[in-house]
Formats: structure tokens, sequence, C-alpha cells
């Protein structure tokens, strides 16, 4: 097994964004979600891609992009397990989950670096509590903790496994746009 492959859940883009519904509206909730997708999905580069979804929307999306999709298990948690088991079904030694919310990304390749060695790689959000982008190797029985406070949880479970774990600080991955605050700042970010 060598390299590594993208994994990217996204649950819905008409009921994404939940947060913001005091901000935007349904309409530009979904377009907002899409055309983050969109940046998430082209950052993968030429790395095998999957995302995981049951939104008959989003597997529209991800087919018109040539993505492959595999069916959401029901949790964020469960999804990134699956996308690991299909990235290490087609060969690769790692699997990258990156959310479908970074308006940043450009290149999810240097996640992909450490093959099948036994280090997992984080970018904590920009408020240093979640986990925007994770890389793990595909054949080590990592359990996912996503969710408030998971940058922590993850660092744990690297240790109970004894695995390296490597925090990546990279602003372009670590922004993710999930409170309305985050919307002040993405436009000023990006013009």
């Amino acid at each position: 097994m060598t390299g590594a492959g993208v994994v990217i859940p996204v649950r819905a883009f008409a009921l994404g964004k939940a947060r913001l519904a005091a901000q935007l509206d349904d309409q530009t909730r979904a377009e907002l979600a899409r055309k983050l997708a969109d940046r998430v999905g082209a950052a993968s580069g030429e790395l095998p891609t999957v995302v995981v979804s049951s939104a008959s929307d989003v597997r529209d999306w991800a087919r018109s992009r040539g993505l492959e999709v595999v069916d959401d298990p029901g949790t964020l948690d469960d999804a990134a397990a699956t996308g690991r088991g299909w990235v290490g079904a087609r060969g690769c030694a790692r699997a990258v989950i990156a959310h479908a919310d970074l308006p940043l990304a450009r290149s999810l390749a240097p996640l992909g670096r450490d093959g099948a060695r036994p280090i997992v790689a984080v970018v904590p959000c920009h408020r240093d509590d979640g986990t925007t982008v994770l890389s793990v190797p595909v054949d080590v029985p990592f359990r996912f903790a996503y969710g408030p406070g998971s940058f922590r949880r993850h660092a744990a479970e690297a240790r109970r496994l004894g695995l390296g774990f490597r925090v990546v600080r990279d602003a372009e991955l670590a922004f993710d746009v999930d409170v309305p605050d985050d919307l002040h700042r993405l436009d000023l970010l990006v013009p």
C-alpha cells in the first residue's frame, strides 16, 4: 500500500450550515455549502477521492465533479471510518479526511505524505478546538471523535494507539465556516 486518498463527508447542501440560519436563507446556505465543497473537492487534486453522503444533491454534485460516492452511515465519525475503508480498498496507505467547509483550501496532498508511517496528522480549526483535516494510516483502528473538542480527542486517540501525532498549522486548511463570525471573516479574506 502506498499513497493517500481523500474522504469528504457531506451531510447535505440543503441542510448545511444550520448555525448560519439567522444570517442566510436556506437557498443561500445551500449555495455556500456547495461552493465550499467545490473548493475542498478541487483541493484533493489527483488523489483518489470519495464523498460520503446519502443526500441526492450532494451525490449529484460529487458525480458531476468526477468524485466517487458512498452512502453516509449516519454520523460524521462513521462517515470518516467508511471513507477510510474505501481509501484502503483502493490500495492507499493513508486516508485524509477533510471537512467540506474549508473556503481557503488549496491542496490536501501534503497531508498524505506520511504514507503508511504510524503518524496521525491533524489540522486544528482556527479556534484550536475542532479538527478540519485529519490524516491517518488506513491499517490502524483509529476511532474518530468529531464535534466540539475533537482536536484533543484525536490527539488522545493517537496516544492510545501508540501513534505519532503531528499538529499541522496551516491557515488555509484551518479556517472553516461554522458560525456567523466566520462569515464576516470570510468576507474579509475572500474578495
